[in-house]
Order: structure tokens, then sequence, then C-alpha cells
């Protein structure tokens, strides 16, 4: 039993080096509500996979489940690559209520049922932060990032040990000041983008490239 053991231990040490070597991650994409999530993931699919993810809506919390797109495969302009399951989440808030369905056009019925799946959805969005190796906090910078969403988010990651990215989405908006989620979080990498028009996604993808094989190679 004992040899056993030691050979057990042995093996996990072995194939867990392989593992952290290997260049493929799952990335999760976090944030509040109608940041800009799904049309990022729409965006990193449809650049190296030609297919969307998911369905973009103004209506809030219309992405009330998690959604995976596997073995994606980034490709850098110098050559890198990196592969990754790309997980789209529900958007993250503290507060839902079917009158916010009710404003879309929704009967109550429908409104409360859209409600209850989007509170699931929250839960499950949490949940799955144990089981991504890297995250993207997607924050849309036309509003004020100082949010008690945003920061509930960026403090889940930082508890469970995730490393991530803010992703200062919508620049190409009149009102955008992504300097603002800078100063708001010193401490973590901030790409500002537009995931609609595809600014700035060079930069991104390197900067996933870095953080995700930093420590690997």
């Amino acid at each position: 039993m004992i040899i056993e053991t030691r050979k057990n231990g042995f093996l996990q040490k072995l194939f867990g080096g392989l593992f952290k070597k290997s260049k493929k991650i799952r990335l999760g994409i976090y944030g509040p509500v109608n940041s800009g999530k799904t049309t990022l993931a729409n965006r990193i699919c449809m650049d190296f996979v030609g297919e969307k993810l998911g369905t973009v809506s103004r209506i809030p919390h219309e992405t009330r489940s998690v959604n995976v797109k596997e073995n994606v495969v980034l490709r850098l302009k110098n050559g890198n690559t990196l592969t990754m399951d790309v997980i789209d989440t529900p958007g993250i808030a503290t507060r839902i209520t079917y009158r916010t369905f009710l404003r879309y056009g929704f009967k109550k019925e429908e409104a409360m049922r859209r409600a209850s799946e989007a509170a699931k959805g929250v839960v499950e969005a949490i949940r799955s932060m144990d089981q991504v190796d890297m995250a993207l906090l997607v924050i849309d910078s036309s509003k004020d990032p100082t949010s008690q969403i945003n920061w509930v988010i960026a403090g889940n990651l930082k508890a469970k040990g995730v490393p991530h990215i803010i992703v200062a989405n919508k620049i190409d908006l009149p009102y955008s000041k992504p300097r603002r989620v800078s100063l708001a979080f010193p401490d973590t990498p901030v790409v500002p983008i537009s995931a609609l028009l595809g600014d700035n996604m060079e930069l991104l993808y390197r900067e996933i490239y870095e953080m995700a094989t930093r420590g690997r190679r």
C-alpha cells in the first residue's frame, strides 16, 4: 500500500508537470450585465474558429447559462499559439427582478421565468470560477468602473487565485474612459478594446498568451 501510494505520488508529479507545460487553458469571461462579454466571446471565436458562441441582445441577462467553445486555437501574428476552451458566462448582478424584463415587453410569466433563470445563471457563473485557469473581467469603459458588482467579481477571482485581465470594453463609445478602469484596478493588467469593432484585439491576445504561458516554458 505504501509503495502504491508513493508510485501514485510520483505519477501525479510527473503528469502534473506535463500539464503545467501544456499550452491549453480554460478561459472564463466574466462581467456585469451588458458589459459585452458575449460580444467578446463571439469576437474571439470568430477570429479563430469562424463561429459565434452566443447570442447578443440589448435585453439584460440574455446569456443565462454558461456556454463553452472548446479547442479554440489562438494564433498570434508572431506565430505563437495557445489552445483554449472559451467560457462565456451569464452577467453577474447583485439584484435581479422580473420587473426588469417587463420593461422589455415580456409578459409577467415569461419575465418571472427569465428572472429565475438569470439568478441561477449568476450562481453558475460564480461556481465556474473554480474550473477556469484564467479569466477576463469585462468592464464597460463608458461607465463608472468602481461599481459594487465589478469589485465583487474581481474580489471573487482574486480570492480563488484565478489570474485575470481587466478588459476595458466599448472604447468605440464617445464617453469611453479606459484610463478610469486602469486607475480603479492598478494591480491588474488592463487592456482597452472594442469587442464590437475588433479594436486592440491583438493586444489582448498577446496579454492572454503571456499570462497563460508565464512560468510554463
